[in-house]
């Protein structure tokens, strides 16, 4: 079997690390430095949606899985499939789903599917008044992709009208900010759901959590992920049936009303509350740096999920769980994540066998035969263990052997930031593990 993974980051990176322990013929574009110790990179950006397809052709590949959002929002499935190429990954049209924040909660809206109450504005004035009317904590979030960066929670009317300004006004984030979602402030445990879809069916993975913000203790501003755990180790059995019924089964069904029959990996950022679980958001592919800390607790082939979604199959596939945890964390560039300083040479990667751990790259380049760092999000280390603590332990020792210029790490993946409150409790139960 031959396939093609699309993307440069760490998720991609972790995508044909499961693959190539298949002993699956594995084919990255365009990669990365690491990404090429287990797959033949192929020198084609992921935007390159007609070239893709050539070369998809060209390499005679079985099945293409997409890693990040933009082409898929662009419309890559529907190249690929009018030229009869198998492709994982929902249609420009379902895309929307995580392409437009709007039509995300209007989705919500119209099908009674659980979220935050919510405004939509295009009009800064009208929004920035709004925002002064509230008088409470808010969410601001631009409409198109952001990077994952394009969400402010403000806790102030004062922060609330900054964030407006800078989306809607100065345009930070380009027309991704012509219009935004102002809602409710919620309360409770963040976790992140993810199926594959084929339509119709849906399988769900275990939960898994992300660390945003910049800082321990949930604090500074929201990044595109410093690190995860999986399974979330304080999510309830009882919270996730509820997030399948409640959340996924309903999206799945609305979009197939809709006309946009999802198909790919769906990922339901939900908030679990004292009101039950409310979606967040909903993200069209595998979550980033989620991934990261999930593939390498799946004990069954990843192939046979990926294979299942895109030829509408899923009900002949469960998947196999190791037991225990896993803990990423992200090494970022400094000044990340508004403008990080790359260049730096990497050191210790030759050193992380005796850690215990793996590395996925994430923002690294290969320049006059070293290794440097080439984005915000630079490094991505895992460790596995029994439990949360074991596995935090391996991470940040290999973190700990790998330097370069200004390294930021969040020390807290995985740990409960002081005084927040939990909605619900609980260990997944040993079923859930597999």
């Amino acid at each position: 079997m031959r396939v093609l993974v699309v993307g440069s980051g760490g998720r991609e990176h972790a995508l044909a690390w499961a693959l190539s322990r298949q002993g699956i013929a594995t084919f990255a574009a365009p990669g990365n430095p690491g990404i090429a110790r287990c797959a033949t990179c192929v020198p084609c950006g992921a935007l390159d949606m007609d070239r893709l397809a050539s070369e998809a052709e060209r390499l005679g590949v079985d099945l293409t899985i997409i890693g990040p959002e933009a082409p898929l929002v662009a419309g890559v499935v529907d190249a690929f499939g009018a030229r009869g190429l198998a492709v994982l990954g929902p249609s420009r049209a379902a895309a929307r789903l995580e392409g437009s924040k709007v039509f995300m909660k209007r989705l919500c809206e119209r099908y009674e599917i659980p979220t935050a109450q919510f405004r939509t504005f295009d009009d800064p004035a009208a929004a920035a008044s709004y925002a002064r009317s509230a008088a409470r904590p808010l969410v601001v979030k631009a409409d198109g992709l952001a990077a994952g960066k394009g969400v402010v929670v403000a806790d102030t009317t004062e922060e609330a009208c900054a964030a407006l300004e800078a989306l809607m006004v100065s345009r930070r984030f380009g027309e991704a900010g012509a219009s935004v979602v102002v809602e409710e402030k919620l309360v409770g445990d963040e976790v992140s759901v993810f199926a594959f879809c084929d339509g119709a069916d849906f399988v769900p993975l275990l939960p898994a959590r992300d660390h945003k913000r910049l800082l321990e203790g949930d604090r500074g501003p929201n990044t595109g992920g410093m690190g995860a755990v999986a399974p979330a180790p304080d999510v309830a059995a009882a919270a996730l049936d509820r997030i399948a019924d409640e959340i996924l089964a309903p999206t799945v069904w609305a979009m197939a009303q809709e006309g946009r029959p999802y198909r790919g990996v769906l990922f339901a950022g939900v908030m679990l509350t004292h009101d039950g679980p409310k979606v967040l958001e909903f993200n069209v592919r595998l979550g980033d740096p989620e991934a990261q800390a999930l593939l390498p607790l799946l004990e069954s082939g990843l192939i046979e999920l990926a294979e299942g979604a895109a030829a509408g199959l899923l009900d002949r596939v469960a998947p196999r769980w190791r037991r225990g945890h896993a803990v990423c964390a992200a090494l970022c560039a400094p000044g990340y994540p508004e403008r990080p300083e790359t260049g730096s040479e990497i050191f210790g990667l030759d050193r992380i066998d005796a850690h215990d751990a793996l590395v996925f790259h994430a923002g690294t380049s290969i320049r006059d035969g070293r290794t440097v760092t080439a984005g915000g999000r630079v490094l991505n280390v895992v460790g596995v263990g029994a439990t949360v603590e074991e596995a935090a332990a391996r991470a940040y020792g290999a973190a700990d052997a790998i330097s370069f210029e200004g390294k930021i790490v969040r020390r807290d993946i995985g740990a409960r930031a002081p005084g927040r409150p939990a909605a619900v409790r609980g260990t997944v139960p040993s079923r859930e593990l597999g």
